[in-house]
């Protein structure tokens, strides 16, 4: 069996802040988003690549964390479901 998931990054910008979005994407993706942000210091010269790369770490690190809490929770209904018995 094959399956494929990709990820798609959505940024949204506004000169200071940086807002990601890390969806999976796939027929049999588990359809999990994450969340992610950065803020650009005042001190800080305005490059918009810098924000998007931490918001998009971030983002993708959430998701992450909610892929693996996601599986950790269907390991622990496996184990919580009753034996059946073939003949």
């Amino acid at each position: 069996m094959q399956n494929q998931w990709d990820v798609q990054l959505s940024f949204d910008e506004d000169g200071v802040h940086t807002v990601c979005e890390a969806s999976l994407i796939g027929a049999r993706a588990p359809g999990l988003r994450g969340h992610g942000e950065s803020t650009r210091s005042v001190d800080d010269r305005p490059l918009a690549r810098i924000g998007e790369e931490l918001a998009a770490a971030r983002a993708l690190e959430d998701l992450s964390h909610r892929l693996r809490a996601q599986a950790d929770g269907e390991i622990a209904d496996e184990g919580h479901r009753p034996g059946y018995l073939i003949y």
